[in-house]
């Protein structure tokens, strides 16, 4: 009643004069939860926060990268949702506020967050040490970044973690969708609209010329670490956690999908009101702990798990992996 709509009318008139920073700025009345510190860092091109929940000794760590379509959100919209995967994982959080549009190309949001990552390598974490985790367009960012470490030659992380991800900018594959009309937080104009906005400021450089964008289902995903994806049954990226799950188990790479029946786009963070949301995050943090404490278990697994989840809980398929 409120977010789509909104959404819609932006969709219509997509222009960069829109105060998106408005809705990270309002944020800023949430309040923190209950002995959560956060301490602000500055990177070489964007702050971030260093973010420990109660009791947390912090000897591992997520990287965290918020969603908001490369427009909008930031540390405060995310900052709750941060505290709580904190909280559940046990570990300190460092949560990205990466560069986005329409001022810089996505490739300076993918900068940023591999910075995030070699401060934390900086500070003594070795990679085993450290999840890389993102929703929406976070998710995005979260296996950018990864692909980015890997032609870096920087050490892999332990897993990765996307919720609600996007996975692929050309809208085609969702628009074509049967639930693409059942998503309560975005209208179909939205994507072509966003993969508009994208192709604008990659173009916008001295010559108009850009390097072809390759999303994460079209990259090279052989040697990622092991991967998480949560997604809502009528989020209209389902598709795209789906097919991104199928490829990640076609290259080798262990994937864990779960598909919470219902839910929205990105419902962690209604967690305040959402059981299901709870136990979604409940679910990171079991993944978190598994994968820094024994990375090497999952190494040569070649099973694909999907996992859907609803008010009465999980049911579990799991298979070999089919390759296709």
């Amino acid at each position: 009643m409120t977010v789509k709509p909104l959404l819609g009318v932006w969709a219509q008139w997509p222009s960069p004069l829109w105060p998106a920073g408005v809705i990270d700025h309002a944020a800023k009345i949430l309040p923190p939860l209950a002995g959560a510190t956060h301490q602000r860092v500055r990177l070489e091109n964007c702050d971030a926060e260093w973010i420990h929940a109660r009791n947390v000794v912090g000897e591992t760590v997520v990287l965290y990268l918020h969603g908001g379509g490369f427009l909008t959100c930031g540390l405060n919209t995310h900052r709750r949702l941060a505290t709580r995967i904190s909280a559940s994982a046990g570990a300190a959080v460092l949560s990205v506020d990466y560069r986005m549009m329409p001022r810089h190309p996505i490739g300076d949001s993918v900068a940023d967050c591999v910075d995030g990552y070699r401060w934390l390598l900086g500070q003594g974490f070795g990679a085993g040490q450290i999840v890389i985790a993102g929703d929406s367009a976070g998710g995005y960012l979260t296996f950018m970044t990864a692909r980015a470490l890997a032609d870096l030659g920087l050490p892999r992380p332990a897993g990765l973690v996307a919720l609600s991800p996007l996975m692929d900018m050309d809208p085609a594959g969702k628009l074509a969708h049967p639930g693409a009309d059942r998503c309560a937080v975005f209208p179909r104009s939205v994507l072509a609209a966003l993969a508009g906005v994208a192709d604008r400021v990659d173009h916008r450089g001295p010559t108009g010329a850009r390097e072809p964008r390759v999303s994460p289902v079209d990259g090279v995903l052989e040697g990622l670490p092991p991967v998480l994806i949560q997604v809502g049954s009528t989020d209209i990226f389902y598709p795209d956690a789906e097919l991104m799950t199928q490829r990640l188990a076609a290259a080798g790479v262990p994937v864990t999908l779960e598909v919470w029946d219902r839910q929205i786009h990105v419902f962690h963070v209604a967690a305040d009101v959402i059981p299901e949301a709870q136990r979604a995050i409940a679910q990171i943090g079991e993944f978190v702990r598994t994968t820094t404490a024994a990375r090497t278990r999952h190494r040569d697994r070649t099973r694909l798990r999907v996992w859907i989840g609803s008010a009465s809980g999980f049911f579990r398929r799991s298979g070999p992996l089919r390759r296709t």
